[in-house]
């Protein structure tokens, strides 16, 4: 069941559709806690360290990056930990094994990451009602890119902008007009389904007015105030059923 929270904002189909992907079209927890433990054991093996000098580490360095380049798709980088990571480590640069720790890290996490229940089902949905659809996420364009051919959803979606390509993260208003632009939506009754409350939920209200939809699972809390979505979901096949009732008010 979808819970409405402004039903007034739902009252016809929507002329354009904008996804989140990481955490929204498949849990991320279990997949990144997968990867990170592949990495972690595969270092703590190369070196004979410790597990927690490893942890220290890698924090460090993921703190500094993250710090260095703020709301930019490369703050994302696992190839940038983990470089950043083996220097602290005393090791300098080594970027042939800072290939191969981050090559483990994406490996693992997608043989983890698995869609949730209808996520394509949804999509053919759309598709035949012929609303077109876009993936707005942060993070660099190849591994996103990947995701998306991994998942098979590559032929389900109209178009995607990461923050690569635009230039910030969300919530900042350049990945939601940039998508906007490629689109060229009929009207002005945009969806925004996402996860995160900031990003996604207040970045999708205030940057281009769109109506929210918060997916909701283990881990993530509805968002409140100016992050309180339009309307909330657990399971994309009550997503299907009220798409199908405004199917029918046309």
């Amino acid at each position: 069941m979808v819970k409405l929270y402004n039903a007034d904002r739902f009252d016809r189909l929507p002329d354009a559709i904008l996804f989140d992907t990481d955490n929204t079209l498949y849990p991320y927890d279990p997949a990144h806690t997968a990867a990170q433990s592949a990495v972690r054991d595969k270092v703590v093996k190369t070196f004979s360290i410790k597990p927690e000098e490893f942890d220290a580490a890698f924090k460090g360095a993921r703190q500094q990056i993250k710090a260095r380049l703020q709301h930019t798709a490369s703050s994302h980088s696992r190839l940038l930990y983990m470089q950043r990571m083996l220097e602290i480590m005393g090791l300098g640069s080594q970027v042939l094994l800072a290939l191969d720790f981050e090559q483990t890290y994406w490996r693992t996490f997608l043989s983890n990451a698995i869609l949730f229940n209808q996520v394509k089902d949804l999509l053919d949905d759309i598709r035949l009602l012929g609303i077109p659809t876009a993936i707005v996420t942060d993070l660099t364009a190849q591994i996103q890119f990947r995701k998306v051919v991994y998942f098979g959803l590559d032929h389900h979606f109209d178009y995607i902008v990461t923050s690569e390509e635009a230039g910030f993260d969300k919530p900042h208003e350049a990945p939601f007009l940039i998508a906007l632009e490629k689109m060229r939506p009929a009207g002005d009754l945009i969806w925004m389904i996402g996860d995160n409350p900031v990003n996604d939920i207040q970045g999708g209200r205030e940057k281009i007015k769109a109506v929210t939809l918060q997916k909701l699972h283990e881990g993530v809390s509805l968002g409140e105030g100016p992050c309180a979505p339009d309307a909330s979901f657990v399971d994309f096949g009550a997503l299907r059923q009220l798409l199908g009732k405004l199917a029918e008010r046309k």
